[in-house]
């Protein structure tokens, strides 16, 4: 109950940012690409809330128009880490020594690969948008996802009854979905968790240089870039989407360590 309640604040402004990403170029009061001349620069008030921007764009509009594309490029680099890092991380451990040496080593060369370097290699080379930034980035957290699902694969893997199925002539995947999936998802789970707020921050720094969202298509980190250069008349300006920004990877790590602790106090079977 105590971890359920640690978690009801992360969950209901994950919610929250949710239904944002969801509805939130719906409900926007003002065009976000809109310019309004007589407006630049403005502070908040009735007609503008956050204010405006250099260009005259309201502040509100463009944040609330921005969580589509922030939240959905966080999710969709989850999920190509997802695929790339559990699948082969679960197989490494039934497939044989070769299968396994080979998934290490590249394992290891990811590792090593600079996420920025990478991710500005592959736009220039497949082109400045939003799909292949994100693949990049979902292919350099994929070691993380191999790693927790190895392990966790690892540690029934040579439990009896995988060796009684095994010898009763139960295929691979039917031991992994039988079997190890219990064992690996809640890891997974809180990976997914931790991975989704990294994701977000790489999303926000990647747009913020411009990177995967070409202007003015409006992005969070995009909003805090354009905040920055007005910093001198708009002092307040990267407020609103820089605390939009922490304050949903909070929710996330949040959300990641209430299910760590959740899954740790769950007994092993057969305790």
């Amino acid at each position: 109950m105590a971890l359920f309640r640690s978690a009801t604040i992360p969950l209901i402004f994950l919610i929250a940012i949710a239904l944002l990403a969801a509805f939130g170029p719906l409900i926007v009061p003002h065009d976000p690409l809109g310019q309004d001349g007589n407006a630049i620069l403005q502070g908040p008030g009735a007609t503008y809330w956050l204010g405006t921007d250099a260009l005259g764009r309201d502040v509100l509009s463009r944040l609330l128009a921005g969580s589509t594309v922030s939240v959905l490029a966080a999710v969709l680099s989850v999920g190509v880490g997802l695929v790339l890092g559990v699948v082969p991380g679960m197989l490494s451990v039934f497939l044989g020594r070769r299968a396994e040496w080979i998934s290490l080593r590249l394992v290891d060369a990811l590792i090593m690969l600079p996420f920025l370097v990478f991710a500005i290699a592959m736009t220039a080379m497949l082109g400045n948008g939003l799909v292949q930034a994100m693949f990049a980035v979902g292919i350099l957290i994929a070691p993380a996802f191999y790693r927790v699902s190895r392990a966790a694969a690892l540690t029934v893997a040579n439990a009896d009854y995988i060796e009684a199925a095994r010898l009763n002539g139960a295929s691979t995947a039917w031991v992994i979905r039988r079997h190890v999936l219990a064992k690996v998802l809640p890891v997974v789970a809180v990976t997914t968790a931790s991975m989704t707020g990294a994701c977000l921050s790489i999303v926000a720094s990647l747009t913020f240089l411009g990177i995967g969202v070409v202007p003015p298509d409006p992005t969070w980190g995009g909003e805090l870039a354009s905040d920055l250069t007005t910093l001198y008349d708009r002092p307040f300006g990267p407020l609103a989407p820089g605390l939009l920004i922490v304050a949903t990877v909070w929710s996330l790590n949040a959300l990641a360590d209430a299910l760590r602790r959740r899954d740790a106090q769950i007994p092993e079977a057969g305790q």
